[in-house]
């Protein structure tokens, strides 16, 4: 027991994964002094994809594709199998946490209606990607994380544009957010996460298919994988230095409205986190179980947020602004989480 747990410290990141905030934090400041250079905003949008920037959406791409690339599709057939564990991940992904992070929007900003819509973004991008290293330090089942992962990827290209227009237009109406003046169109958000979803996980897909018949399984992951998957950072931070260069004043007026966005984002992991572990823990799950289906159900896809929140609302927004403190605020929460889900191994799994 000691042995494993000691195995699954989050000192198996990577330096990139594990200072993964401070990298955001650098791009932030950078990006702030970058933003005092004149003519740096008509420089970023001197080419446009609609209403993105082209290096923009260059960025976008870029950190949705390696992450997809290492997406295990061919898992899917196993979750399949195991209906009790697809529908409670289903349940807890596309029911439980939209309304919960809808909740905690409205319950922190709703004097803050583009902050707001930001955070609600966050909520409807469900987990891919960096949960699997989140469930592996955990000692979580990885096959199980790997599926879905595929199906979340797969389903919010087919649910993502209906959700947003739902909860941005709709819900948000429900809660008085006739004063928010949403004024956007599913097609707009289907064209976006089309664009920064789809063809990621289009060319992802096409690239493990002809990875591993060209160089095979174990050596794909084992080696290409690690090779591509830290490119995404770059898109990442670049997206964020742009976003920041082009957001300097209003983010110095923002303040400490800011910290209404922290506040129900971590309030929202550790809800998230605690509902699906106990749960599954009342539900008979195995830990492996319990612990994939707590940290699926509490991640989220904030590269997806960040592409449809500037797509939609523009890189200038403060819908994007919002969208960029999610990771800063999940990558730290999220591995606190993980010494927590081994805590509560000891205390509530029985361990021959």
């Amino acid at each position: 027991m000691s042995e494993k747990v000691i195995s699954n410290t989050p000192f198996q990141l990577s330096k990139l994964d594990r200072f993964l905030p401070v990298w955001i934090l650098i791009a932030m400041v950078f990006g702030l002094l970058l933003g005092f250079i004149d003519g740096i905003q008509e420089l970023f949008n001197s080419v446009q994809i609609g209403s993105t920037s082209l290096p923009i959406a260059i960025g976008l791409l870029w950190m949705m594709y390696p992450v997809l690339a290492k997406v295990k599709y061919e898992e899917l057939g196993k979750l399949r199998s195991d209906g009790k564990m697809l529908f409670t991940s289903l349940f807890l992904n596309w029911v439980i946490g939209p309304i919960l992070m809808f909740l905690l929007a409205w319950l922190f900003l709703a004097d803050e209606p583009e902050l707001l819509q930001g955070l609600i973004l966050i909520g409807l991008a469900r987990c891919i990607a960096m949960v699997l290293i989140w469930n592996m330090l955990a000692g979580g089942d990885n096959e199980d994380a790997a599926a879905i992962v595929a199906l979340n990827s797969i389903f919010q290209i087919v649910a993502y544009s209906f959700y947003a227009y739902f909860f941005l237009d709709i819900a948000s109406s429900w809660m008085g957010g006739e004063a928010t003046n949403i004024n956007i169109s599913m097609t707009e958000i289907a064209i976006s996460v089309f664009i920064f979803l789809g063809i990621p996980v289009i060319a992802g897909f096409l690239t493990r298919l002809y990875g591993i018949k060209k160089i095979g399984k174990e050596k794909y992951d084992n080696e290409f994988v690690k090779k591509l998957g830290p490119t995404a950072l770059i898109g990442l931070l670049f997206t964020i230095v742009v976003m920041f260069a082009m957001q300097g004043r209003k983010i110095f007026e923002l303040k400490w409205k800011l910290l209404q966005v922290a506040a129900p984002l971590v309030l929202y992991f550790i809800l998230m986190f605690l509902l699906a572990f106990f749960l599954a823990w009342i539900m008979k799950f195995t830990y492996s179980k319990t612990v994939t289906l707590s940290f699926t159900a509490a991640s989220n896809n904030f590269e997806l947020a960040i592409a449809v929140a500037i797509a939609t609302f523009g890189i200038s927004s403060n819908q994007a602004l919002a969208t960029v403190i999610g990771p800063l605020i999940e990558v730290p929460v999220l591995l606190a989480l993980v010494y927590l889900s081994l805590y509560l191994k000891k205390k509530m799994f029985l361990t021959k």
